[in-house]
């Protein structure tokens, strides 16, 4: 029996068909990936080890990262400006401090990886917003002349008259310094720590300025006798092919501080799928793939910092030469959020 169809009929079954075609590819997370591969970076890391890393990633997926690098607060100020319309897909924020206030900003969705989840230890992570990528510590120079014999092992050792006009540090306002001391204050409290800062003040040897490089070698200098540095400038110093370099680290002392109690202040470089990322698929397969062993590596080599997940081998023998110590417990979300009552305690002691 032969059925006849209508012309208008048969248009309207063509169109259906166009209609279902068409949403099954929007809808297709593996179409999706593959319609457009490209990925844009929002990150306030700086390093050629990075770009090597993105070259990999493009190798293997065939996805192209194009980057955007500016410093954690210009970045935020820049997503918040481009709101909804924003090209953003992953975000990367060098400090605990800046991923909570990007992630009460809403600049962050969440990623959704069971993977990531897994393999980052708890405190290194928000609810499938932002997981950590590297860690480093905070650790305490000495200049070994002025202070070889002196006895110091804590943070709380900085407000010590012995080091009366000799401490140096970058400006309060750094995300480093907050989030520091947060941790002090999490830890101490905030009468105690407001005294420390206060004495801290006292102890300076100039106005906060420059970068932790700069104050490991006015320390190495003789300018400071005491200073604070994330571990990675140090061991940039360390792996200095410049003799300069490598003799101001033969002037000074590394000091893990707070063995005897809560262990030495860590800091996270993390990262997430933005908000209204355009290719989402593409964001998540590169986070994964920024905590696969083979980058968990690289980190180490290329940038001297921690990988976040355990059990990596690290291969830098000058990182490794810093030997292991005890570890802050304190999340970092728990860090980031107090960074507005550290920010107000060192404007009340005038910590500039």
């Amino acid at each position: 029996m032969k059925i006849l169809i209508s012309d208008s009929i048969k248009k309207n079954i063509i169109y259906l068909i166009s209609l279902l075609s068409l949403n099954t590819t929007v809808l297709s997370p593996a179409n999706a990936t593959n319609e457009e591969k490209i990925l844009n970076v929002y990150t306030a890391r700086h390093y050629s080890s990075d770009k090597k890393i993105y070259k990999i990633f493009k190798q293997e997926t065939g996805i192209k990262v194009r980057e955007v690098s500016s410093k954690d607060q210009a970045l935020l100020e820049r997503l918040k400006s481009e709101g909804s319309a924003s090209p953003a897909d992953v975000i990367i924020l060098a400090d605990a401090a800046r991923l909570w206030r990007a992630e009460k900003s809403g600049f962050f969705q969440q990623h959704g990886s069971a993977k990531m989840t897994e393999i980052v230890p708890k405190k290194f992570q928000s609810k499938n917003n932002w997981v950590g990528l590297t860690s480093r510590a905070r650790v305490i120079v000495v200049n070994k002349r002025r202070h070889g014999s002196k006895k110091i092992a804590t943070y709380s050792d900085l407000a010590s008259s012995a080091f009366k006009n000799q401490f140096c540090s970058r400006s309060s306002t750094h995300p480093y310094m907050l989030s520091l001391v947060s941790s002090v204050m999490i830890n101490l409290g905030e009468k105690q720590t407001k005294k420390w800062a206060k004495k801290i003040v006292s102890n300076q040897a100039r106005t906060p300025r420059g970068g932790d490089t700069d104050q490991i070698r006015a320390v190495a200098s003789g300018e400071c006798g005491v200073a604070v540095t994330n571990s990675y400038y140090l061991v940039r110093l360390m792996r200095s092919s410049n003799p300069k370099d490598r003799a101001a680290v033969k002037k000074i002392k590394v000091i893990f501080p707070n063995q005897n109690s809560s262990g030495t202040h860590i800091n996270v470089t993390g990262g997430g799928i933005a908000k209204h990322a355009p290719h989402p698929n593409n964001a998540r397969l590169f986070l994964e793939f920024l905590l696969s062993d083979k980058i968990q590596r690289l980190y180490a080599i290329g940038n001297n910092e921690w990988p976040i997940v355990k059990g990596t081998r690290i291969n830098n023998s000058k990182l490794e030469s810093l030997g292991n110590f005890k570890r802050d417990i304190l999340s970092m979300k728990e860090i980031g959020k107090n960074q507005f009552n550290a920010q107000k305690l060192l404007d009340n002691v005038g910590w500039q």
